[in-house]
């Protein structure tokens, strides 16, 4: 049997989700206050398909480091997923999935599934230097967080 393929289609460089850009504004070292204290950073994975978080910061006094690999899903040449999906790996062994959208200056970020009942939210100041909000968990808990961005 013959393979059709359109030899144009196949030479078409393969991009980045566009809706990936919208994480664009946390590229940088973030200074975190409130309920946790530490520092953050994004930057982009080569290729611009996935942006990489290192994590180390300090909450309830427990220090809590690790790497988070933000970007769509696309297991084995299938289309990529539609949600922006992350996953979290600490140095404690957890590993922890969420659920990215940044809209406008609205950061969400769902634990576990779009939805779910835990969710960070947070608001970017107009020149994005500073995003201030919180995690909510079920049954009333939750803490506040504000990142402020590290000027070098």
């Amino acid at each position: 049997m013959t393979e059709k393929t359109n030899p144009q289609v196949a030479d078409l460089p393969v991009l980045p989700d566009a809706d990936l850009k919208s994480l664009e504004k946390l590229i940088g070292t973030w200074t975190l206050s409130g309920d946790t204290t530490g520092q953050v950073s994004y930057e982009w994975m080569e290729g611009g398909f996935f942006l990489l978080q290192h994590v180390d910061f300090e909450h309830n006094g427990h220090v809590i480091k690790g790497l988070e690999v933000i970007g769509h899903l696309k297991p084995f040449g299938e289309e990529s997923g539609k949600d922006i999906m992350s996953r979290f790996y600490s140095s404690t062994g957890d590993t922890l999935d969420y659920v990215y959208e940044l809209k406008d200056n609205i950061l969400i970020i769902w634990g576990g599934q779009k939805g779910s009942p835990a969710y960070y939210q947070g608001t970017f100041n107009a020149d994005g230097t500073i995003c201030a909000g919180g995690w909510v968990f079920p049954g009333g808990g939750g803490y506040s967080s504000t990142m402020t961005r590290v000027v070098n």
